[in-house]
């Protein structure tokens, strides 16, 4: 269809509506609602200073929001000041269609696919949602909202005022019928602190805390969260053009550059006709190096008893604490979760900085493509803890952080020019979710 007889009120996709410029979001259900107020609920956590949002705003692409520390070390501090954990915020937007971890086998090796953090360790295997089964995590680690008990969570999701749905609104009369000792407010407060439950009770509790995490997910996977806005998307649909150089991109992302390989741009195959995801929710060791501000190098004994000695084997490491997958755990040493490339570059300003990799080293789009294009052709640098700037400065790559698994297949020297790598950086700033497209 030419350009000047597209329609300007609707286009329909199958899936999505393009209406006076947008594409169009479902209003969220009950259930996405109570979920977005837990997921900014500050009062979810030991200090009453931290939420879910905290670390993943829709701002930055639903992850770090705070440029000075994506400049550096990347990780979030806790609930508690001084505390740390050990790796930056993955986005929490489109990843709610992550299958249950599982592994299949490619070539005698077994391939891990899906599961949710970094390493995997939400497998979706307890709540049949990996999103779900991570939603538990940090409100329950020392090291993020630090609350005691599961109980705290509940007792303040269930005495909360101000959502605009109620927990038993969505979950059914009685939900929150729980029998609360009189000191649980002093115990949620400490860090430290017992909530101490009948069997019936506790019972009670167990239900609800899965219910919450499930409504979580409910909201991550909500049309807010999973736009499918970007000017990719409307070049899907016809609505937007793509420029040479973005085309361009496009191209060697599919093709000379490999990145489809793993950012995959087909179809996502758990629902039938959603756009890509940019990921095909596998593990893989990029030998990307330490990076030499991660605060959880200087975290107490008590969090990090090997200190800056401290090796992030990733998948590996999970796999390591499960007695059914013990024996694929080596082979994975150093792998981390793909991730998608939706939103790669949104960010609230042109200069707020973004950090990239499971341990933010690289602080720019171009710098992990140019890693990406010449990790082995490079020299390495002499120091293990140069940064990405001055790595760059100097010309060389220093050692992976977890030298054994390292991808050399598919990246490391792929003779890309400094040309085509601004041309991939091009297409991927077009899967920013918020595109305005000109109207004709």
């Amino acid at each position: 269809m030419p350009r000047n007889t597209r329609p300007a009120i609707l286009v329909t996709t199958g899936l999505f509506v393009l209406i006076s410029g947008g594409l169009s979001a479902q209003p969220l259900s009950d259930a996405e609602q109570l979920g977005k107020a837990i997921f900014f609920d500050q009062h979810l956590s030991v200090n009453g200073n931290q939420s879910c949002a905290s670390c993943h705003q829709a701002e930055s692409g639903w992850t770090g929001p705070d440029s000075d520390i994506n400049a550096h070390g990347s990780v979030y501090e806790a609930s508690i000041a001084g505390r740390f954990g050990n790796r930056k915020p993955p986005s929490s937007a489109y990843a709610t269609q992550s299958p249950i971890l599982h592994f299949e086998m490619d070539k005698k090796a077994a391939l891990f696919v899906g599961g949710n953090f970094w390493d995997g360790r939400a497998t979706g295997e307890k709540l049949g949602n990996p999103a779900a089964d991570q939603a538990q995590g940090p409100f329950l680690n020392p090291v993020e909202q630090a609350l005691p008990d599961s109980a705290c969570v509940v007792y303040r999701v269930c005495s909360a005022s101000t959502y605009p749905v109620g927990f038993e609104q969505v979950w059914g009369a009685g939900s929150c019928d729980i029998a609360w000792p009189a000191d649980i407010e002093a115990a949620c407060s400490d860090p430290e602190g017992v909530v101490a439950l009948l069997p019936d009770e506790r019972a009670k509790v167990d239900t609800a805390y899965d219910q919450i995490a499930l409504s979580i997910a409910a909201y991550e996977g909500s049309d807010e969260v999973n736009a499918f806005s970007s000017k990719f998307d409307f070049y899907l649909v016809g609505a937007a053009e793509l420029t040479h150089q973005e085309r361009q991109g496009m191209q060697l992302f599919r093709g000379k550059a490999k990145c489809a390989n793993c950012h995959t741009m087909t179809r996502n195959r758990n629902r039938s006709g959603q756009p890509s995801l940019f990921t095909d929710f596998t593990y893989d060791n990029l030998g990307i190096p330490r990076n030499p501000e991660n605060p959880w190098y200087t975290m107490p004994a008590e969090f990090n008893p090997d200190g800056d000695r401290w090796l992030d084997k990733g998948l590996g490491a999970f796999l390591n604490t499960r007695l059914d997958y013990q024996q694929f755990a080596a082979e994975n040493y150093g792998k981390h979760k793909v991730p998608t490339l939706r939103n790669v570059d949104k960010r609230p300003w042109p200069g707020f900085i973004k950090a990239y990799g499971h341990n933010g080293y690289f602080k720019t789009l171009k710098g992990i493509v140019h890693f990406y294009n010449t990790r082995d052709a490079k020299p390495r640098c002499l120091d293990p803890n140069t940064s990405e700037a001055d790595a760059l400065a100097q010309d060389c790559w220093p050692a992976p952080e977890i030298a054994v698994n390292v991808n050399t297949r598919e990246m490391g020297n792929l003779h890309l020019t400094d040309e085509q790598e601004d041309a991939i950086v091009a297409f991927l700033k077009t899967l920013t979710d918020g595109y305005t497209p000109e109207m004709p």
